[in-house]
């Protein structure tokens, strides 16, 4: 059980990691003239790719023969659930919130708690239930 509350740590961590690549990608495309809704869509895509590469790395270690190319198609399909609930938080919020040049940040980090355990649940059982390695502490 200790193990797996490390490792609920490690990914809380890489979804911060996640977060502020998402909230980054979404003011540049902003920036680029895209709107709320497409521009979450990019950005999300963005932080599925950071947190596959840290989350396969460091959260769950997977063993490198284990057809990296094959669980990123595993995991983006994954974390579409999570990132389902995230992408409905996050329009209503933008759609309640005040327009502000912060509603965005807002938006998306109400968004990425939504779909925190729906995340880290099925990138568990789903992606990496074989394959990980037991880490000493």
């Amino acid at each position: 059980m200790p193990e797996e509350r490390f490792q609920f740590l490690r990914f809380a961590a890489v979804g911060a990691a996640g977060f502020a690549a998402d909230v980054l990608a979404l003011y540049l495309a902003l920036g680029a003239g895209l709107g709320v809704f497409a521009g979450r869509a990019l950005s999300f895509l963005t932080a599925v790719w950071i947190t596959w590469e840290l989350n396969r790395r460091y959260t769950f270690r997977a063993a490198p023969a284990s057809a990296p190319e094959r669980r990123w198609w595993r995991y983006l399909l994954a974390m579409l659930g999570g990132g389902a609930v995230n992408y409905a938080v996050y329009s209503a919020a933008v759609l309640l919130l005040p327009a502000a040049p912060l509603a965005p940040l807002f938006s998306v980090a109400a968004g990425s708690a939504a779909g925190l355990a729906c995340n880290y649940l099925s990138a568990r059982l789903f992606v990496f239930r074989s394959g990980q390695k037991k880490v000493n502490r």
